[in-house]
């Protein structure tokens, strides 16, 4: 399935920072520093871990927005299309009606009893007057046409605008979230600025672990060619950045890796990890087989595609490859088998 997306931003506040500027900048986000005896970095990693949520939350709802906007531009191409076309009937009809006046006119306009009376040849006036009838006929039914023509019209140019408007309230949305998932990531951004190199590789390996049991998996096959196809494309893209908004193939948000993936295979996923949660039949987790699409938190804000051995591969959040991960990384909404 081809994309015709926008580029998508990476919403990453690259410019350089000072320590202070930084501190500011978090307790300006956060309302408080952290808690007297509190650890920073644990409190640090915490808010990050919370903003990156937060941001993923958002850029699904971007998505969202992003595709209904293309939808809806689409529907109104072809609106305008129909309305185009609907007027260059009520045009021709309008010609139609004014040629068939003319003729009437020019054939005669006087009382039909005086004309009969002067005329010095009453069998052809009485011809005449017949083909006039026959006009008068077909100009009654043009004018008609004309009129359920226009009828149609004015219903389509009502489409239009609704159209128009929607599409303008849905491209409000998608600046919206941009905003929204831009500010969210460079207050992460600086926060993770205010731990050492240490401390970011500590919560790199805190972000892949799993979190609470997990039940003994079924088989590890792929359970149809075309999850195979898809769970091939998506190792193919491992180490690729993750790029918010984004469906590749040189980067990816989350729920972009799965329908660009699936789309190698021939299958068209919706865009949002909401929707995509909905894409096939759920299966329970013990089930899960390569190639199913597993959604996490109870909002579905992120996905990721199992490839068994309790791991799952997944654009993770901004700064972060495409990578393997524990299937337990956090909580688990559905198992879906496209």
């Amino acid at each position: 399935m081809g994309s015709h997306r926008r580029p998508a931003p990476s919403g990453l506040d690259r410019g350089a920072r000072s320590a202070a500027l930084c501190v500011l900048s978090v307790a300006a986000a956060f309302g408080s520093l952290p808690a007297a005896g509190a650890a920073p970095e644990d409190d640090v990693r915490a808010r990050v871990d919370r903003l990156y949520e937060e941001a993923e939350r958002a850029t699904e709802a971007y998505n969202k927005a992003d595709d209904r906007a293309d939808g809806l531009s689409e529907q109104v191409g072809l609106a305008q299309d129909r309305l185009a076309r609907q007027q260059d009937r009520v045009n021709a009809l309008r010609d139609a009606l004014g040629s068939l006046a003319g003729a009437q006119y020019r054939s005669g306009g006087i009382d039909p009893s005086l004309a009969l009376l002067f005329s010095t040849d009453p069998d052809g006036y009485l011809d005449k007057a017949a083909a006039l009838d026959r006009i008068g006929v077909r100009q009654a039914g043009e004018l008609r046409r004309l009129n359920s023509a226009l009828r149609v019209l004015g219903q389509q140019r009502e489409e239009a605008g609704r159209k128009l408007a929607e599409l303008e309230e849905s491209r409000r949305d998608v600046a919206r979230n941009k905003r929204l998932v831009e500010r969210k990531l460079a207050v992460a951004r600086r926060l993770l600025n205010t731990l050492s190199a240490d401390e970011r590789e500590a919560f790199g390996r805190a972000s892949r672990s799993a979190r609470g049991a997990l039940p003994e998996f079924g088989g590890s096959a792929a359970p149809s060619g075309r999850a195979a196809a898809a769970l091939a494309a998506a190792r193919s893209a491992l180490g690729r950045p993750y790029v918010w908004g984004a469906t590749g193939p040189s980067g990816f948000d989350c729920s972009g890796l799965m329908q660009w993936s699936y789309a190698q295979a021939g299958v068209a996923l919706p865009r949002t990890s909401q929707e995509q949660r909905h894409a096939g039949r759920q299966v329970p987790l013990a089930e899960a087989r390569p190639g199913d699409l597993v959604t996490y938190r109870s909002d579905a804000s992120h996905v990721g595609m199992y490839v068994g051995g309790g791991q799952v591969i997944h654009a993770p959040h901004p700064g972060a490859a495409v990578r393997y991960d524990p299937v337990g990384m956090m909580p688990v909404s559905s198992v879906t088998r496209p």
